[in-house]
């Protein structure tokens, strides 16, 4: 099955900080999705959220800057493992973030991207813009 890459970006008025402490705090990030997340903190550790919907592990994160993790979905295909990568940088009105998810299987691209939309991006800059 052929694998496609989404891409989003956008801007938060919001520090760097705030974002990854939403994205990376298994509480805050339970929070502004209203599904369940648990969330290690650690390199090589793992992380669930949506209440097992979605999984994977901690490729590398670099503190208010980076995330890059391995993602898959409950209901994906065993083999079918995306990877994403969130980058922040600070700009005048807060964060500027970079969302890219490489691997995706072709019949989930649109569900997700939007998912990444509806369940994520509008949430996520709800809370953090009030």
């Amino acid at each position: 099955m052929a694998k496609h890459t989404i891409r989003h970006s956008m801007e938060i008025r919001a520090s760097p900080h705030d974002v990854y402490e939403a994205l990376m705090d298994s509480e805050k990030h339970s929070g502004f999705t209203g599904g369940e997340a648990v969330i290690s903190r650690k390199v090589g550790g793992k992380f669930t959220t949506f209440g097992g919907y979605a999984e994977g592990k901690f490729i590398e994160l670099v503190q208010d800057r980076r995330i890059i993790q391995t993602w898959r979905a409950n209901d994906w295909m065993k083999e079918d493992v995306s990877t994403i990568t969130i980058t922040l940088k600070p700009t005048e009105a807060g964060a500027a973030l970079e969302f890219v998810q490489t691997g995706v299987p072709e019949k989930f691209v649109e569900e997700i991207s939007q998912g990444w939309h509806d369940f994520y991006w509008k949430p996520l800059k709800k809370m953090l813009e009030r």
